[in-house]
């Protein structure tokens, strides 16, 4: 193999391409040895070892080769693999936290959407007492804040609504909650079983 130094061109374009090679290698092994190392799991001592088993599979040969050919380029490699890893250990937190988000937010779409179809029953069904005049005349007691039970939905609605605009992971039991709040708040205004949906 020629030295990266015969060769302008082409050498500069090896070198390239090594440290691309190299800086991708060690910042996709720092990402996933903490990315495990975080994770409560049972096979991470296992998971760990392959990862960094075949980081290093990859880190090494992008190392040695072009010391051999040539040590200048071996220095400037583990520059590259120093300033990578580095950048890489620091910027982990924000990728993983990124990440967890993402995750999190597909694995719990599904419900918060059922939740949101919920949610606007239960304000449907609450804003009749507050728009239909022979409903707010024969139960005041739902739109009367004093009371303990209307001041517990309005809680609960306020806490449904937050966490609908974050979209949490802990919307689905809030708009639960903000269910079983009307269902308590109707019951102490005496709304009869027939006139609840």
């Amino acid at each position: 193999m020629p030295a990266v130094s015969e060769a302008a061109p082409l050498g500069l374009l090896q070198l390239v391409l090594w440290s691309a090679v190299l800086a991708a290698a060690v910042a996709c092994t720092v990402f996933v040895v903490r990315h495990h190392l975080e994770t409560p799991d049972g096979d991470s001592p296992d998971l760990l070892f392959w990862d960094l088993f075949g980081g290093a599979a990859v880190i090494a040969p992008a190392l040695l080769i072009p010391a051999v050919t040539s040590p200048p380029a071996g220095l400037a490699m583990v520059a590259v693999a120093v300033l990578s890893g580095v950048a890489a250990y620091r910027g982990s937190p924000a990728v993983l936290s990124w990440y967890e988000t993402r995750r999190r937010r597909r694995m719990d779409g599904p419900l918060c959407r059922a939740a949101a179809v919920v949610h606007e029953e239960i304000l449907g069904r609450w804003a009749r007492y507050e728009l239909d005049p022979a409903l707010t005349i024969s139960y005041p007691d739902l739109t009367d804040v004093a009371r303990p039970e209307t001041a517990a939905f309005v809680k609960a609605l306020r806490e449904a609504e937050t966490l609908k605009t974050a979209w949490d992971s802990g919307y689905p039991h809030a708009v639960d909650r903000l269910g079983r709040a009307l269902e308590r708040a109707e019951s102490a205004a005496g709304v009869p079983a027939g006139l609840r949906p």
